[in-house]
């Protein structure tokens, strides 16, 4: 008989959780104004909102931030990231950032002015964001398949080269200081991008004269994706294809508080010496010395420690297959979501759970308070709120898909957990067509809204 699987860690130390009553959620949601970000953690009984900065360390990440130099300048925790990095990624220049947004506002202050084109894969809330507040604009080139959620296809994430192609012929260079390829692509669903598409990518960016950088936030888990499903590369390392990833790359920004399991950090990583010294005047104004930036030493050490544990098969296996349980219990179910299972998270179809609700009261926000009540449960909505406004017309953006995500959190819940949430969204789904009514908002920001909106039951 063949063994069946098992995780490849032990729990060494665990953190109690609280279960809550229906009544004490439906008040907390209310004083919350409808918004799970303003829950405080200890009315979140299972808490999905991310898998950013959420995950559990290893014991030789948490030895290595005891082996932390704290120097302001030159501290020896910054040559070891330094070295890490460019074993892995092969890149000689890197900055140190508090976060993946830090990241993107230092290099985007350095390379993207109003009315600037910048194409890409379903660029996510912030990546849009920083391009969106310096007054440029952001372009989806994803392949259509991503947007039905029904379809089984290995690489949603993929930027179809027509479109792309495209936009690289209306507008003139100057105008498009980069292609962004985000890896996995969260917007569409957690979904991988083959190489032979970044290859396509790379290609075009050279004929066109463009240069092509990465959001790397789970670049480890779309690694795992080519390995498992594009032909040629099931015998390679992990290590071995994030490297050829980022060989077509010309510089990568890196929200390390996923795939290098770590609370707080990230990176710029440049392949070209002028791009970083233009980036270390923005990064010294906005994060901090470019040999810490946001980062303490110790944490430094934790992410060099985590990007060597994050880019092993055997932790990357027992992660993805985590999610993809709780996908399968989901699909016994019946529940809709997009297919196939992402790396790091279920994105479950509100469009098709409450399709009685018009798009004006917010699908996918509605689903997420409606499985908190059910069970304590917190998800964060991937639809019309985080589409936020048009910044010209300043109406709201409609998006093809308006998801309820479920991020797993790296080696913190069990199985019995995922359980939970499977039966506790199925209660929801049974009861979808109870659901009459959904949300409007009462105060907005007006960019990134959905951190800090606040809403009321219609």
């Amino acid at each position: 008989m063949e063994l069946p699987f098992a995780e490849s860690y032990k729990i060494k130390m665990v953190e109690p959780i609280k279960k809550s009553t229906r009544q004490d959620r439906e008040k907390w949601i209310k004083e919350a104004k409808y918004n799970l970000f303003n829950l405080k953690s200890e009315q979140v009984f299972i808490d999905l909102l991310t898998d950013s900065g959420t995950g559990a360390m290893s014991d030789r990440q948490w030895s290595a931030l005891m082996l932390g130099d704290e120097s302001y300048a030159g501290a020896t925790s910054y040559f070891k990231l330094k070295n890490k990095i460019k074993e892995i990624f092969g890149y000689d220049y890197f900055l140190p950032t508090h976060q993946g947004r830090a990241a993107e506002n230092v290099l985007f202050s350095a390379t993207v002015k109003e009315g600037d084109i910048v194409p890409g894969n379903s660029h996510f809330d912030t990546t849009k964001g920083h391009i969106e507040f310096r007054k440029a604009t952001a372009v989806d080139c994803t392949i259509d398949e991503a947007f039905d959620t029904t379809l089984v296809h290995p690489f949603k994430g993929n930027l179809d080269l027509n479109k792309l192609e495209d936009v690289l012929k209306k507008y003139p260079r100057e105008k498009i200081p980069m292609i962004i390829i985000t890896v996995t692509c969260n917007s569409s669903g957690g979904q991988p991008v083959s190489l032979k598409n970044i290859k396509g990518v790379r290609a075009l960016a050279d004929k066109y004269g463009v240069k092509v950088f990465y959001d790397s936030a789970r670049f480890a888990e779309n690694a795992y994706f080519i390995k498992t499903r594009e032909k040629g590369y099931e015998n390679k390392t992990i290590k071995e294809i994030v490297k050829e990833m980022y060989s077509y790359a010309d510089a990568m920004t890196m929200s390390a508080k996923k795939d290098a399991i770590v609370n707080m950090g990230g990176f710029i990583g440049f392949r070209d010496e002028e791009l970083f010294k233009k980036a270390c005047v923005y990064n010294i104004m906005f994060e901090g010395y470019i040999t810490y930036g946001g980062m303490s030493g110790r944490d430094m050490n934790a992410l060099a420690q985590g990007l060597d544990e994050g880019t092993e098969f055997d932790y990357l296996e027992t992660r993805i297959k985590q999610v993809e349980y709780l996908g399968a219990k989901l699909r016994e179910f019946g529940i809709p979501f997009q297919e196939p299972v992402g790396g790091h998270a279920i994105f479950v179809d509100a469009k098709k759970i409450l399709h009685n609700l018009p798009k004006e009261q917010y699908l996918a926000q509605t689903l997420a308070v409606e499985l908190y009540l059910e069970a304590g449960i917190r998800g964060v909505e991937i639809g019309t709120l985080l589409a936020d406004r048009d910044p010209v017309t300043r109406e709201n953006r409609y998006p093809k898909l308006e998801f309820l995500r479920l991020a797993i959190p790296r080696r913190v819940y069990t199985n019995n957990h995922m359980d939970v949430i499977a039966v506790a969204l199925k209660n929801v789904f049974d009861r979808r067509d109870s659901i009459t009514t959904g949300y409007k908002i009462v105060k907005e920001a007006p960019i990134l809204r959905h951190f800090t909106v606040e809403l009321e039951k219609i």
